[in-house]
């Protein structure tokens, strides 16, 4: 037996099939909304969405999908008259699901703490960002497994690995099962991620008078923040199940959303 043979065995031999009872392994779907890229948007938001039974959400959205014969991407950016009905039932939907929490964290592109603390690399912001969500939604006796957005990145950023490695390296422990990127055209639950997301960005962008407001857009965010009982998601939102984190670009939020 060679010693990586060795060293393997080691790590994995106090795993037993008996642990699995106490065991919790959920599901996290990831996105993004704001081009790094991009010199019009000021604002950067990453989200997700953690469950354990990923099928009953799923479920329903493709039910309502195949009754209303909506089988068209839905996304925040294209709301419109034809499909703000079905984006209301999917946030509908997504109330209705049993023990699902949400987190995001939003960051200002030209702040002097993205600067700072990211370097002003989109790249590392990204990486950052999903590794905050991802210590602030786990919890003890976890296991993660996050499907993430597919975006475009250089040859030498290598998403899936850094990320598992870095979290697992963090906790000390196996917390991050894998990590995988889907084309979200093809993954009704990160199309839902998508909603929300745009909901939080596009009401602190409304707020600031970055946009003067698309009609079906300020009437998607009203009925997220009715679903949630708020009036607005400018300071950030935190309830039982809904942790949205607007970093304010000054040091004194550097630890960032709390769990």
């Amino acid at each position: 037996m060679d010693s990586n043979s060795k060293n393997t065995k080691d790590e994995t031999a106090s795993l037993r099939l008996g642990d699995i009872d106490s065991i919790w392994t959920k599901f996290c779907f990831l996105d993004e909304t704001g081009s790094l890229n991009s010199v019009n948007d000021p604002l950067f938001t990453v989200g997700l969405i953690k469950m354990s039974q990923p099928y009953y959400l799923q479920s329903r959205i493709h039910y309502e999908r195949s009754a209303q014969r909506f089988f068209d991407e839905l996304k925040f950016n294209k709301l419109s008259n034809n499909n703000i009905g079905f984006a209301k039932g999917v946030i509908d939907a997504y109330f209705d699901t049993r023990s699902v929490d949400f987190y995001s964290y939003t960051t200002r592109k030209d702040s002097w703490y993205y600067q700072k603390h990211f370097g002003g690399n989109q790249w590392t912001a990204y990486e950052s960002i999903t590794l905050k969500l991802l210590d602030i939604a786990l919890a003890p006796a976890e296991i993660l497994i996050l499907l993430a957005d597919h975006i475009t990145t250089p040859k030498n950023v290598r998403f899936e690995v850094d990320t598992k490695r870095n979290f697992n390296s963090e906790k000390a422990r196996l917390a991050l099962a894998g990590v995988c990127r889907f084309d979200s055209r093809a993954n009704d639950l990160l199309q839902v991620v998508d909603l929300l997301i745009g909901c939080v960005s596009y009401d602190i962008k409304y707020a600031e008078g970055v946009v003067t407001g698309s009609r079906h857009k300020l009437e998607l965010v009203a009925h997220l923040k009715a679903k949630l009982g708020i009036s607005t998601f400018v300071d950030g939102t935190r309830t039982a199940h809904w942790n949205s984190f607007i970093e304010r670009g000054e040091d004194k939020y550097e630890k960032g959303p709390s769990s």
